[in-house]
């Protein structure tokens, strides 16, 4: 670009356009080139790296649900439900499992990061993981006072489907359904 020598103003332009560019997908191809993340299928042998990052994530993002069970209790859930009913899929730095995903026919189940690896488009590439794999649409539930979740999910482009009274839920708190279902082209 002529003039552009030097004049920050042009770079970040350029960077800009680059990005949108990229696209989401792109986007996400970037992202695990810069940070060296990979998202690949789950191993038994992985059982307690993934009950490490359910038991972690929970303890610090959702005290409430994790008083409820022993870490002994969550290790047997994880490995006598989760792994027996669920695709489950792990995000790996380094070969360090640092989130965890698991699918249950077209809804997740379980989408949990290591503290520490929050709001580094990690989630990002789990979900959008999850598109790929289910194109014809997502659901998932989140607890009505995780805002963080809530948001999240409300800018990946799930929509409410409808709140629950927590009646219907282990942690007896109100939740949300969401649901993902891919654009229709007109």
């Amino acid at each position: 670009m002529r003039g552009c020598v030097g004049d920050e103003r042009c770079g970040n332009a350029v960077l800009r356009h680059f990005l949108q560019t990229l696209g989401v997908g792109g986007l996400d191809l970037l992202v695990q080139v810069l940070t060296m993340i990979e998202i690949r299928k789950a191993e038994t042998r992985d059982i307690p790296d993934v009950a490490a990052v359910f038991i972690a994530s929970q303890a610090d993002a959702l005290p409430y649900v994790a008083k409820l069970h022993t870490p002994e209790e969550t290790f047997r859930f994880i490995n006598d439900n989760v792994f027996v009913t669920c695709e489950v899929w792990v995000a790996t730095e380094g070969g360090r499992i640092i989130g965890m995903m698991a699918i249950n026919r077209s809804h997740i189940d379980h989408l949990y990061l290591q503290p520490g690896y929050y709001r580094q488009g990690i989630g990002t590439m789990l979900l959008n993981h999850a598109k790929k794999l289910r194109p014809a649409g997502l659901s998932l539930y989140a607890f009505q006072e995780n805002e963080r979740a809530c948001k999240f999910y409300r800018n990946h482009g799930f929509r409410e489907i409808e709140r629950g009274d927590g009646s219907d839920n282990e942690a007896r708190r109100p939740d949300i359904l969401f649901e993902w279902r891919p654009e229709v082209a007109h």
